[in-house]
């Protein structure tokens, strides 16, 4: 899939502020500095579309980008954040869980794990709930291009084991700096959408 225009719609934190219409939705899941925000930008090819930070936590909304005028790409809020307030994470939760469980629109959640680190218990949760619920999930394992290529290979092992992926699971290496996986991720999604070109 060839990407031609990408634009920020709007930020949302309840049903009645998601865009209107029926066009199919990809969403963004993954903790708070895993990298969403790059490979969103690196996915469409604008640096500075989605803003990224060294800051974790930053996401507070669910936002909105319409790639191509055909589909959303739909950035959730960082997860796992220790220092944001409990009662912040609890509205984060809700939101996202709304969203998750009513946006009919949604048609399959990219998880980012970072390939430096083992899946962390919330990713663990996050991918079953996925799976349990019905929503196709892709496993994308971020900051690719810091690892050797059998230390890559050893963190993919360890993520599939961990997650219980199935052989069928698709689990995507990918790099915002060098553009490993874009093209796959870019075409895993287009099949989503129904866009095969």
């Amino acid at each position: 899939m060839k990407i031609t225009s990408a634009e920020f719609v709007t930020s949302a934190v309840k049903p009645e502020h998601y865009p209107a219409g029926e066009l199919c939705e990809v969403a963004l899941a993954g903790r708070s500095n895993v990298g969403k925000s790059s490979l969103l930008n690196k996915l469409v090819n604008r640096k500075g579309l989605a803003r990224t930070s060294n800051t974790p936590g930053r996401t507070r909304l669910i936002n909105f980008f319409i790639v191509n005028g055909l589909f959303y790409l739909v950035d959730l809020p960082g997860y796992g954040y220790a220092k944001v307030p409990v009662s912040e994470r609890e509205s984060w939760r809700r939101m996202i869980t709304t969203y998750l469980q009513k946006r009919e629109n949604l048609k399959g959640i990219l998880l980012l794990i970072d390939s430096r680190h083992p899946p962390f218990a919330q990713d663990i949760q996050m991918y079953g709930w996925f799976k349990e619920n019905g929503i196709p999930v892709l496993v994308v394992t971020t900051k690719a291009d810091k690892l050797s290529r059998s230390k890559l290979l050893r963190s993919m092992q360890v993520i599939k084991g961990n997650l219980s992926m199935s052989p069928k699971d698709v689990l995507v290496p990918f790099s915002a700096v060098t553009g490993q996986g874009r093209n796959e991720l870019l075409d895993l999604i287009g099949h989503w959408v129904g866009i095969t070109s």
